[in-house]
């Protein structure tokens, strides 16, 4: 018979330390939620807490996940690198370590000359999000070296700061396990989980995984310009897809594959699809679900494979209303979790039948970018690979970094209030675009300027029409110029920013298809000027277009 134990819980991950799990008789549900967290945890064998221990995603699925069928294999799309690295002896030793364990096998430096005692941090209390609510109500959260040897933790000091598993830190691993479930409710069981020093470092390992010299990389036609600048030195190419307000065009995708001629293209019909769908970088479109269905449907018909690149995903917007600004009030007042997530479009994850996407989510976005850590989510024979490149690399996440997030997210705001710290950010986005949307829709020339206003993540994509551009009409042929003559309007017009005191990016710096440009695009951004420098940053880019095009100035919303 299980113990009888009183317990105050402080979040929703919040019961007891114990050695031993404890039993209950809760019912397993069809989806898992929040609310099913405590119980599943009480009736689950809890992380482990030695060094090095190992872990992996299906120690903490629950039993509904585990009835579901299993993923293909992808192995076939595999690299030649990537199949050729072998698992790290010594840290596959370490699955045999656990408590009492005496290890003379790995080189792991004693904790007792780790010269950090205890690591405190002040975070704050849902839904005092604020700066200046925290800095009143916040919570200090401490971790000290030997907590889990001395029962008070299932993460400390000793464990965080030594080597570790690539995967990351079972204590760890699980809320982001729990997470993906109740968040993604992926549609096959044998997913799994290996934690990343971001997505950057993420894609490089995938595209190394997935591609050889001379192989395409399909994406949309303006994408994430580290993307390309990661590709190329690999001797990959982007083969941009055509794209409208709704991102990547599905029939464009599914024309190019079938009619694909390796002769001409002297390159083989590529297989791998790199997406950002929500709040894309650079052009803010966001992908709806029957667009990501119709996706997915190409992908099954021609045996692709998607790197799914999300860290946008919780900064889904309400719509924009001209003229209007949305509020967060203080303290912000959460929504019901439910609500929360049934809002969001749902992602390639969570319609992946056959477990060709790889999931690359990030804490930069939505936490801080210098924690420098993320995770991927995907097929078992993938992720098992993903762990092999990391453990030659970056091996995993900083120790001072994941004993920041675990001290965040476990002990101090659980699921639900870390859900609720999502939408207070969101709310936050979300007014952040109103405030650039309307200082374009004062300032800036509309008879040359034009843009749909984002959905979702931070960024805002204006298209500048070049045909208007006085060296455009000196220079232009039968409608057309060539691409140097575009890319220097598209510097003039990106100095002239600059002396005005504003600085944008160049659209030409996100084209896939580097050279292939025809209009002219420059990329905003609402994430971190205050709301008054981010509307005289509009003002001033106004007067720098007015200026390069020979338009009247502007000013205060009048024509001076």
């Amino acid at each position: 018979m299980a113990p009888k134990v009183e317990v105050e819980g402080v979040t929703d991950t919040s019961s007891v330390v114990t050695r031993d799990p404890l039993m209950t008789n809760g019912a397993t549900r069809s989806v898992f939620t929040v609310d099913d967290v405590l119980p599943h945890r009480q009736k689950s064998k809890p992380p482990p807490t030695v060094v090095a221990g190992f872990a992996n995603a299906s120690m903490f699925k629950s039993e509904g996940c585990l009835k579901k069928p299993k993923s293909q294999s992808f192995a076939h799309r595999l690299s030649g690198e990537s199949k050729a690295r072998s698992p790290s002896s010594l840290k596959g030793a370490m699955k045999y370590s656990r408590s009492g364990t005496i290890s003379l096998c790995g080189g792991l430096p004693s904790s007792d000359y780790f010269p950090f005692e205890e690591i405190s941090t002040k975070l704050p209390v849902p839904p005092e999000f604020s700066d200046a609510e925290a800095v009143v109500s916040g919570r200090t959260v401490s971790t000290g070296k030997h907590d889990a040897q001395q029962g008070k933790s299932l993460y400390d000091l000793s464990i965080a700061l030594n080597y570790g598993q690539s995967m990351g830190p079972g204590a760890l691993l699980r809320f982001i396990t729990e997470h993906t479930e109740i968040v993604h409710n992926p549609p096959y069981s044998d997913w799994e989980i290996c934690m990343t020093a971001g997505s950057t470092s993420a894609l490089e390992i995938a595209l190394r995984m997935f591609t050889e010299r001379g192989h395409y990389v399909m994406t949309e036609e303006y994408t994430f310009s580290s993307a390309i600048e990661t590709a190329a030195p690999m001797g990959c190419k982007m083969l941009g897809i055509k794209m409208d307000a709704d991102g990547m065009l599905p029939d464009d995708l599914d024309h190019i594959l079938s009619t694909w001629d390796e002769s001409s293209r002297r390159a083989p019909k590529p297989f791998l699809v790199y997406t950002v769908p929500t709040g894309q970088n650079p052009t803010a479109s966001t992908q709806s679900l029957e667009r990501r269905k119709q996706i997915y449907a190409v992908a099954e018909k021609h045996d692709l494979f998607i790197l799914e690149d999300e860290p946008y995903y919780f900064l889904q917007m309400e719509p924009f209303i001209s003229g209007e600004t949305h509020s967060v009030p203080t303290p912000f007042k959460p929504a019901a979790v439910a609500d929360f997530l049934s809002n969001l479009v749902p992602s390639y994850l969570s319609i992946d039948s056959s477990g060709r996407v790889l999931r690359l989510d990030s804490f930069s976005k939505i936490i801080a970018p210098g924690s420098r850590c993320g995770w991927v989510t995907g097929q078992p024979q993938v992720i098992e690979r993903f762990i092999r490149h990391s453990e030659v690399s970056v091996q995993q996440p900083a120790g001072f970094t994941l004993t920041a997030l675990y001290n965040l997210l476990e002990q101090n705001w659980g699921h639900k209030g870390f859900l609720e710290w999502l939408m207070y950010i969101r709310a936050e986005y979300t007014r952040r675009r109103d405030i650039i949307v309307n200082a374009c829709e004062t300032y800036l020339p509309t008879e040359v300027a034009s843009w749909v206003p984002p959905k979702a993540g931070m960024f805002h994509w204006i298209n500048v029409d070049i045909t208007q551009h006085p060296l455009y009409r000196s220079r232009s042929r039968d409608g057309a110029i060539d691409h140097a003559t575009l890319l220097e309007i598209e510097e003039s017009v990106f100095l002239a920013g600059v002396e005005q005191n504003v600085l944008i990016a160049r659209g030409s710096w996100f084209r896939a298809q580097r050279g292939s440009d025809a209009k002219l695009f420059f990329r905003t951004t609402f994430a971190a000027a205050p709301a008054d420098k981010i509307r005289d940053a509009i003002r001033n880019m106004g007067i720098a277009i007015r200026k390069e095009f020979g338009l009247e100035e502007k000013q205060n919303g009048h024509v001076k």
